[in-house]
């Protein structure tokens, strides 16, 4: 699992079955590109998985920040 900057994590996302917000992923995943969520709602206790791809054309800010 990478390394992921906690500023930049998904909050406050719906539930996909009953629509309640929740805090924060359980889990997540990331790759070249993308990023998993795993997501577990404690109002109806449903789970669902998330992803986000990344536009591979975006600088990468590790190797911004190490240049």
């Amino acid at each position: 699992m990478s390394r992921v900057d906690p500023g930049y994590l998904p909050r406050g996302n719906p539930c996909a079955q009953c629509g309640e917000p929740i805090s924060a992923p359980d889990w997540i995943e990331t790759g070249p590109g993308r990023a998993s969520y795993l997501w577990t709602c404690r109002a109806c206790d449903y789970r669902f998985e998330a992803i986000a791809f990344f536009d591979q054309a975006e600088p990468d800010r590790q190797a911004a920040l190490a240049a």
